[in-house]
């Protein structure tokens, strides 16, 4: 009988050459994952560019330097331009500049911004987004051209 009642203990509850072994963690609790703020930058960019009257984000003179950068070769278009996060752990804290084509109501398309850009930051990172701060540092009007600079070889 002794035979027996040692073949059906489960494994690891003791007993004579078994020790009890310690239950596994869980997959999501054997590390830890941290989110760069440039990843986060990017989505913030990405979402906020998403909304319409949006026309771009950054200030004018990022915008040139970023116009400048976009053209020599292998310099890539900046989707993080205009926008500075802080993340913590478990949260986020967001500050977005951005330039609204003219003729939409600046305080819809903020609000726009602000929604989109929550939603896809918190839903692709899980962190909490606390706060975005949205600040409108131009208007696009119809008639202005872009503020890419000439080209100097034609």
């Amino acid at each position: 009988m002794t035979d027996t009642a040692q073949r059906n203990r489960p494994e690891g509850s003791g007993g004579p050459g078994g020790s009890a072994k310690e239950p596994k963690a869980a997959p999501a609790d054997r590390g830890r994952t941290t989110i760069a703020d440039g990843v986060v930058e990017k989505i913030a960019g990405l979402a906020a560019r998403d909304v319409v009257g949006v026309h771009t984000m950054g200030s004018g003179i990022s915008r040139t330097f970023g116009a400048v950068r976009d053209r020599v070769p292998g310099g890539a278009k900046s989707v993080s331009r205009g926008v500075k996060a802080e993340v913590g752990e478990v949260q986020t804290a967001l500050d977005l500049e951005i330039v609204v084509d003219y003729g939409f109501a600046i305080a819809d398309v903020a609000r726009s911004v602000r929604e989109n850009v929550i939603s896809a930051v918190e839903r692709m990172t899980g962190l909490e987004v606390v706060e975005v701060n949205i600040a409108v540092s131009d208007v696009k009007l119809p008639e202005e051209e872009e503020d890419e600079p000439e080209p100097r070889l034609q």
